[in-house]
């Protein structure tokens, strides 16, 4: 399985993420084997509020690095189902045009009702896709507000996602999710209110600010662009 998950192999990665999100022992094994191929992924974190269209952000990015060349996972923590406890959504819902992609690999987690936006195996699951040779592995958290902040430890940049018309926007959101932030999408850019929610960013953080259109695609390469920027001084800011 180690030779198939190094090679990409689509239904090698099914099984391995499964053993790794169910916290098995041969999970743990595969993850300690792989580890040494891993750490040449870029790990972006995608969050914000519910409905300020993250999913179809991902998608669009996905679509744009593609046509790149570049490899994407995608690991889309959903809400846990109180019956199951597994994820609500699924992947058979999301991305339906990457889905004979063998370039994408979607994988949904279920948070089983832990805190902090992401699922308890999505740090081992961007390894295993790291070391699967994925050039890009994309984090979409449950969209819970506040309790999100965990995903700025997993990932190497974090986008926070806003529109316009949320009430006082900036003014009434947290300190916390507003601060892990490295990269601002402000969403919808073409509705009301798109400006003045601009300048509220602007004037309150630090990160830069990328207007964007993600039902059509207007401003996901100029955000790609600012992510890879934003690694890069983060990068040398390390050094």
């Amino acid at each position: 399985m180690i030779e198939q998950i190094l090679a990409a192999d689509v239904r090698a990665l099914a099984r391995a993420a499964t053993l790794i999100e169910n916290q098995t022992d041969a999970g743990r094994d595969l993850l300690s084997a792989l580890l040494p191929h891993t750490g040449q992924a870029m790990i972006i974190g995608i969050t914000g509020p519910p409905g300020a269209g993250k999913s179809t952000l991902v998608d669009q990015m996905t679509d744009r690095l593609r046509r790149e060349s570049k490899k994407v996972g995608v690991l889309a923590v959903d809400a846990s189902s109180p019956y199951s406890h597994g994820a609500i959504l699924g992947d058979r819902i999301r991305m339906q045009r990457h889905h004979e992609d063998p370039g994408v690999f979607v994988r949904s987690m279920a948070t089983r009702e832990q805190l902090g936006g992401i699922a308890r195996g999505t740090r081992d699951m961007a390894l295993l896709l790291d070391a699967a040779g994925f050039d890009t592995v994309i984090i979409e958290t449950v969209g819970v507000g506040q309790n999100e902040i965990e995903i700025a430890s997993l990932a190497h940049v974090t986008v926070l996602v806003l529109v316009p018309g949320f009430g006082d926007d900036v003014q009434a959101m947290k300190a916390g999710i507003m601060e892990i932030a490295d990269v601002f999408a402000l969403n919808k850019a073409d509705l009301p209110g798109a400006e003045r929610l601009e300048q509220e960013i602007r004037a309150t953080q630090h990160a830069p600010v990328q207007r964007v259109i993600a039902t059509t695609g207007a401003g996901v390469p100029e955000l790609i662009a600012l992510i890879r920027s934003q690694l890069q001084q983060k990068e040398l800011t390390n050094d």
